[in-house]
C-alpha cells in the first residue's frame, strides 16, 4: 500500500518529466495546453505535483508530447 509520502513522490516524478519533455521540445505551457486541449493552468498544476490527474489528461499530455503514456509513470521504459 502506498503512503502518502509514495503518492507525492510519485506526483513529483510524473510532473518533472512531463515538464523536462515540454522544455525539450521547446514547448511553453501555453503550447502544450492547446495541443493537448487542456487548461493551461491545469499543465502547470500536474509539473507542480498539485494535483493527480486522469489517466485521459496524461494520454492527452503524452500524445502532444510525442511520447507514449506509460513512459510517463514508468520513466525507465525508455520510450521518451
Amino acid at each position: 500500500m502506498l503512503g502518502k509520502d509514495d503518492e507525492i513522490r510519485i506526483l513529483q516524478s510524473i510532473g518533472e518529466l512531463i515538464r523536462h519533455l515540454r522544455e525539450s521540445k521547446e514547448m511553453s505551457q501555453h503550447d502544450l495546453s492547446i495541443e493537448a486541449d487542456i487548461p493551461k493552468n491545469q499543465i502547470g498544476r500536474i509539473e507542480r505535483a498539485e494535483i493527480n490527474t486522469t489517466v485521459i489528461t496524461l494520454h492527452k499530455i503524452a500524445s502532444a508530447l510525442n511520447v507514449d503514456v506509460a513512459s510517463l509513470v514508468n520513466p525507465h521504459s525508455n520510450q521518451t
